[in-house]
């Protein structure tokens, strides 16, 4: 349960990175009531996940999730580049949360 808990928390994370980009500094009310929202599901559900999963993986994985997704939203959302470089790096921190999923023992 605590590896869906994780998998949910990220999914929360990236919902709330991307909602950062919507509030426009947080002078829009509903974006940042919808960001501020995303955040503390985040927290909750990461709080949950680590109380059975090692910290640092635990945090490497929420925080991998939400770069995977922010840097996908950032691409086909806000038409940030996509360069070969720039998808070989994120391929790396998939590799490294998949890595760090099968090394662990909870």
């Amino acid at each position: 349960m605590s590896w869906f808990y994780l998998f949910v928390a990220g999914l929360f994370e990236i919902a709330w990175v991307v909602g950062l980009k919507y509030t426009d500094g947080f002078t829009r009310p509903l974006p940042s009531i919808a960001t501020a929202v995303a955040l503390i599901a985040s927290m909750v559900l990461l709080g949950l996940a680590v109380r059975d999963l090692p910290l640092g993986t635990g945090y490497a994985v929420w925080t991998g999730i939400g770069t995977l997704g922010a840097a996908a939203f950032g691409v086909f959302l806000f038409n940030e580049p996509a360069t070969l470089m720039r998808l070989a790096c994120i391929g790396l921190i998939a590799a490294g949360i998949v890595g760090l999923k099968l090394s662990s023992s909870a």
